[in-house]
């Protein structure tokens, strides 16, 4: 076999290096990450580490693909507009800007751009976890028209996390008000537990609420909520601490299943 190609590509959030024939069908894929060269055809092994030669890095382990698993699997038939792991922190914010992204000049900012902001900045401190054995699903619709800012899945359980916007602003929470500077106090709160019993009824597994505070400048809780814990942004990193709660089996059975968008229509 001869002039092989190497192509990058990126597959589920991991970097792949496919060797392919001139025709453009594939032989061979190199996987960083898991410093795995899986080859389609045991006769063309010389020819594909020959193609890889300048890119690989480290002691890598070569043979035919894993068996994947039925986590793997359920990902694989699940259509791309069905999957909800693309969407990015605030995707539902961000596709409304663009259909409706309001007047340039206003005498105050747009209540969605804020919003926005603030799950932008909790989603990417969940999707710092990715690497400790977690993962995150951001923007999940619900019947109704109610949404779960962010779904974090690991080791340590999971977590429907709420993204509120709070940047240099004193936070009062009196189970179930929260006050947010001069802003009037909303039942926050008890809104957070029933989102997190509606994701517990479409995954039959507990999902305990987080409301994460995005840049408040101070916090005072009354009493500590009941079943709902209160991290600001810059503590949500803690959570890759926590642990004994689900197997790793377990995590990706729970992700596979919660990618589909479809599963949260009966909620």
């Amino acid at each position: 076999m001869s002039a092989l190609r190497v192509v990058p590509a990126n597959r589920h959030g991991r970097e792949r290096l496919y060797v392919c024939r001139p025709d453009g069908s594939n032989v061979a894929w190199y996987d960083r990450e898991a410093g795995r060269v899986n080859l389609l055809g045991e006769d063309s092994r010389d020819d594909v580490l020959q193609a890889l030669k300048p890119f690989l890095t480290g002691p890598v382990t070569v043979g035919p693909p894993p068996v994947p698993t039925p986590a793997e699997l359920a990902r694989l038939t699940l259509h791309p507009d069905d999957d909800l792991a693309p969407n990015r922190p605030g995707e539902a914010l961000l596709v409304a800007l663009d259909r409706a992204p309001g007047p340039s000049h206003r005498l105050r900012p747009d209540p969605r751009r804020r919003a926005l902001a603030a799950e932008e900045t909790v989603g990417a401190a969940l999707d710092a976890l990715e690497g400790a054995g977690w993962h995150t699903l951001h923007s999940i619709g619900l019947p109704g028209g109610d949404r779960i800012h962010h779904l974090l899945l690991g080791p340590g359980g999971l977590f429907a996390v709420h993204a509120l916007y709070a940047r240099k602003a004193r936070v009062v929470v009196a189970d179930p008000m929260v006050t947010v500077g001069r802003r009037e106090a909303e039942p926050l709160l008890r809104r957070l537990r029933a989102l997190g019993d509606r994701a517990s009824y479409a995954l039959t597994a507990e999902v305990r609420p987080v409301l994460a505070l995005a840049g408040p400048a101070e916090l005072t809780m009354t009493a500590q909520p009941r079943t709902v814990r209160i991290l600001q942004d810059t503590e949500l990193t803690g959570l890759a601490r926590l642990g004994g709660v689900l197997k790793p089996g377990d995590v990706e059975a729970l992700h596979a299943m919660a990618r589909d968008r479809n599963m949260w229509g009966r909620v």
